[in-house]
């Protein structure tokens, strides 16, 4: 089995294949690379049993059609190196010696069989739905930061997808904070429900291409899902369970509305958290006619803030009090000039929404359940 490459195109690719790889795997082999070399063309892929990815790639050179897998961590640590030449591969299939030439450079490490390493899920029975790579984008950007991490609540460590002929929806909440994110420029022709994992839609989101123009191919059954864009193809467990129905935590009469620059509200939470407890963050809003109070305290060490802002507030009076590493991270999530913030009572949750939207085709609902004040 032999092939020639160039390093930069070979190493631009396992970059991106090497997001899914986990630092310390129950199976040896999934430290690997699988490479199967098909005539002209290079299939690499790598697994972490809940996850697969394949990226396809042109060689200058085949010889001898082979599979074979390939140390990850060493591969590319040499890789890195190079310039960009070319690399020639050479591998005994037999022993699986795999030597490396490169300039004035040989290199020998040892490769393993081929069939020990996972093979991918086949989708049977699927549905497919094409949407751009800018809808992924901003929906997994609005959405992942707002998932759990509680291993008995797995569910909530995904981003929930609702997809109709009337518009798609992604969903995200810890029990704490929720955002709930509507596309109405693209649809589904059937309605169908899933619940995507977060560590691939992390990595899936670094490696999206960052156009209007990349179209993603996504198919899915009751048990995985796939996304196939330009070379690249990604195969993922869903997570099996119900989600909660997040719409009867939405309230839907909230009388008390503030309107304020989102860069000011966040710098000055950003300030005022400083000051306060750490375990529990806690930033109390004095909202009355155009003003906005936020103070802090922590008991503890005596550290105390308190900051004015003006604002656009309509309702009664009223104090209450949130975690404001929840507010900080909505806010971060939002790119537009002017926020709305609409709540009921000190002990309900707070609605967090854009005054106006970049894109008029989507929907952005933040929440975020308030915290107890300490009088």
């Amino acid at each position: 089995m032999k092939f020639i490459v160039s390093s930069s195109v070979l190493l631009k690719n396992l970059s991106a294949l090497s997001g899914v790889l986990n630092s310390s795997n129950t199976l040896p082999i999934l430290d690997d690379f699988l490479f199967d070399l098909k005539e002209d063309m290079l299939h690499i892929t790598a697994s972490d049993l809940e996850t697969t990815m394949t990226v396809t790639i042109p060689v200058t050179k085949s010889e001898e059609p082979g599979l074979v897998t390939i140390p990850a961590r060493m591969l590319l640590d040499t890789l890195k190196t190079f310039s960009d030449i070319p690399v020639s591969f050479t591998i005994n299939m037999e022993t699986l010696s795999v030597e490396i030439s490169a300039g004035e450079g040989k290199y020998k490490l040892s490769g393993h069989k081929s069939d020990e390493f996972p093979q991918a899920p086949v989708l049977e029975e699927k549905s497919t739905l094409k949407l751009t790579s800018e809808l992924l984008i901003s929906a997994f950007h609005r959405t992942l930061f707002a998932t759990g991490s509680d291993d008995l609540r797995a569910v909530l460590s995904g981003v929930f997808c609702e997809f109709t002929p009337d518009g798609l929806i992604f969903v995200a909440t810890d029990a704490h904070k929720l955002v709930k994110y509507r596309r109405m420029d693209a649809h589904s022709d059937d309605s169908v429900s899933f619940i995507l994992p977060k560590k691939p839609l992390n990595h899936l989101r670094n490696i999206l291409p960052d156009d209007d123009e990349s179209e993603v191919e996504i198919e899915h059954n009751p048990t995985n899902a796939s996304f196939t864009f330009s070379n690249v193809r990604m195969i993922c467990r869903l997570i099996d369970g119900k989600y909660p129905n997040y719409e009867a935590v939405i309230p839907a009469d909230n009388p008390n509305t503030l309107i304020i620059d989102r860069s000011s509200l966040l710098t000055s939470m950003k300030r005022v958290s400083i000051f306060a407890n750490q375990s529990t963050h806690q930033v109390r809003l004095k909202l009355s006619g155009k003003e906005l109070i936020l103070t802090s305290e922590d008991v503890d060490f005596a550290n105390e803030a308190r900051e004015r802002l003006t604002c656009n507030y309509e309702g009664e009076d009223m104090e209450i009090g949130f975690n404001s590493k929840f507010i900080q991270e909505m806010l971060n999530n939002l790119d537009v000039e002017e926020v709305k913030m609409e709540m009921s009572a000190p002990n309900r949750a707070g609605l967090i929404l854009p005054v106006e939207n970049k894109n008029e085709h989507e929907e952005i609902l933040m929440l975020v359940m308030p915290v107890m004040l300490n009088q």
